[in-house]
């Protein structure tokens, strides 16, 4: 079921998600947290796919904020507010309002957003293009206890990794490093198997890719060891080579979903190593909403080196 409003007010939302529920016998009382999700017109229905698709697991209140510009700078937008109100099938297993902000609204998205928020339940933050350069001072993020940004949408994703770092706050993540969940849990077993010191370290990426300075970082925080960049033809991260004492413990996936394991003295085997949709980053990330403090580890890391 969908509503649209026009000139309408968050009162007038309230009601009409109300009545939506209502009409559709569906309590609100199974939603766990409410995904503010700031984007803009040419990513929401994306965004929306993917929000829709983790609440399956994550049942959710979403609140899309699209805010809205006139094209010519000296054109004044008179202030407004538009919004689409989806429950039941339309809304993944939550409800969902599309808000459409102009003008000084747009200026004032936390004021629409917070009478919107369902008591008592968590709040994310989820910027899939765009994110603030800090986004625990942003005033929609300054709202949330967990705040998402995604490294892969700058322009310039190296320099605005290095920007986190300095504007890092408990509650921080980026999708950048939740891609890298898999390749850290292979490594970690891997070392447990293999139960060697390393002593060298090389991760292969394509050029400036931010999930790949992030597990370097992470490698040298946790091993102690500088960690060599290489660039390679991708996609994405390719390869991680650990150099031990009996030998290299490697961890290659040149393309595709599979990836293959060396251990020393072992013979080599093949893994699962497949490249997540964007909704099954999402529910990851929706599984805890404490603060990530291996994601702040992995930004601080050893020490901060380009790619050679």
């Amino acid at each position: 079921m969908k509503t649209d409003l026009t000139h309408t007010t968050a009162g007038a939302i309230e009601r009409a998600l109300v009545l939506g529920r209502r009409a559709i016998g569906t309590p609100a009382t199974g939603m766990v947290l409410t995904l503010v999700i700031v984007t803009d017109e040419e990513n929401a229905y994306d965004a929306i796919k993917a929000a829709g698709d983790a609440s399956h697991e994550h049942p959710s209140r979403t609140l899309v904020v699209i805010k809205r510009h006139t094209r010519a700078a000296h054109e004044r937008t008179l202030p407004r507010l538009d919004a689409e109100v989806r429950v039941g099938s339309a809304a993944g297993t939550g409800e969902t309002v599309v808000l459409r902000m102009y003008g000084e609204v747009a200026e004032h998205a936390d004021s629409v957003v917070l009478p919107l928020l369902l008591p008592d339940t968590p709040v994310v933050v989820w910027w899939p293009v765009n994110a603030p350069d800090n986004p625990a001072k942003d005033p929609l993020g300054a709202l949330a206890q967990r705040r998402i940004t995604d490294l892969y949408t700058d322009k310039n994703p190296m320099a605005a990794l290095q920007a986190r770092v300095g504007s890092y706050a408990p509650g921080d993540t980026d999708l950048a490093w939740t891609r890298l969940t898999l390749w850290r849990s292979m490594l970690a077993a891997a070392l447990d198997q293999a139960r060697a010191t390393v002593t060298s370290a090389t991760v292969e990426a394509e050029a400036d890719n931010p999930a790949a300075e992030l597990l370097a970082r992470w490698l040298e925080a946790r091993l102690g060891l500088t960690v060599d960049r290489v660039v390679s033809a991708g996609p994405v991260v390719t390869t991680v080579c650990l150099g031990t004492a009996g030998g290299e413990i490697v961890i290659d996936r040149p393309e595709g979903p599979l990836a293959t394991l060396t251990l020393p003295g072992q013979p080599a085997r093949s893994l699962a190593l497949k490249v997540r949709s964007t909704s099954e980053l999402i529910a990851e990330e929706l599984r805890r909403l404490d603060a990530d403090e291996m994601y702040a580890i992995a930004l601080h890391g050893h020490g901060s080196r380009g790619t050679n």
